[in-house]
């Protein structure tokens, strides 16, 4: 059965549309105002804010009743927006002085401390918008057969490398794709060459260093020849990566391409 992604996206709009944080209790307060059963409020909230809220009925009761009306709406109408907004603000940097903040999401940031439905719906929201552009972008690979295992990290670090391809983090999939190399070179270097570089390098050796030191002891290392220049491709992305600024798609996708070419042949005995 075909998995259809936008019916997904509305299955979750129309949750959102539902269940939206403080939408439910606005209503209610606005529908136990418009029918004069206020006064039934006072054993669900605070003596401070019944008192408060019941100043304000007295004061506009037609006024009191559209606002509460006007927040239901707005809760609705702009949750998923406010849900991303509520996702970005834990992945970027703050300014101390973000402006006013409408009531309605305020309410909701209050109701969603214990609750966490803005984060559910935000991430749900981008993991459906990312399923498609990740599936494209699996079709460009190929599984990475090789003839020798290496270490458990170094497979660990190439399943994040093209997980942050496949999930457009970019420039983190070229920091990792050197990062696997690094690990598997290692591995494969002999005892000898390996205790070398530790002590050289004082056991910080980078993927720059150890195609260095392969470059002068292809011979002893039992490595390809054409290994160096495919695995020199890969530092170089990554380098650009750490210290040049964000990289896009294709330098990504080549960059773990490569790596993936570079493993096999490093891995091929």
């Amino acid at each position: 059965m075909a998995i259809e992604i936008d019916r997904l996206s509305e299955l979750l709009v129309q949750m959102a549309d539902e269940n939206a944080p403080g939408r439910e209790f606005s209503a209610a307060i606005a529908e136990l105002a418009r029918t004069g059963r206020f006064a039934n409020l006072r054993d669900v909230l605070p003596a401070v804010v019944y008192e408060e809220l019941w100043q304000r009925y007295q004061s506009d009761s037609i006024a009191f009743v559209e606002e509460w009306e006007r927040l239901a709406h707005d809760m609705k109408r702009g949750f998923i927006q406010h849900a991303r907004q509520r996702l970005t603000s834990l992945t970027r940097l703050q300014h101390g002085t973000n402006g006013h903040t409408p009531a309605w999401k305020a309410i909701q940031r209050a109701l969603d401390g214990s609750q966490n439905d803005l984060l559910r719906a935000a991430v749900a929201a981008e993991f459906l918008d990312l399923v498609e552009p990740a599936v494209a972008r699996a079709t460009h690979l190929r599984e990475c057969v090789v003839a020798s295992a290496t270490s458990d990290e170094a497979d660990r670090y190439l399943d994040e490398a093209t997980r942050c391809y496949f999930f457009a983090l970019f420039t983190a999939c070229a920091v990792m794709c050197r990062s696997v190399l690094e690990e598997a070179i290692k591995q494969k270097l002999p005892q000898g060459l390996q205790t070398l570089i530790r002590s050289r390098y004082r056991n910080a050796a980078t993927l720059g260093n150890l195609l260095h030191e392969i470059n002068n002891n292809l011979h002893a290392t039992g490595i390809a020849p054409s290994f160096p220049k495919l695995a020199n491709q890969v530092n170089d992305i990554g380098k650009k990566a750490v210290h040049q600024g964000l990289l896009s798609e294709d330098e990504a996708r080549s960059c773990l391409q490569n790596a993936r070419e570079a493993l096999q042949m490093l891995l091929q005995t």
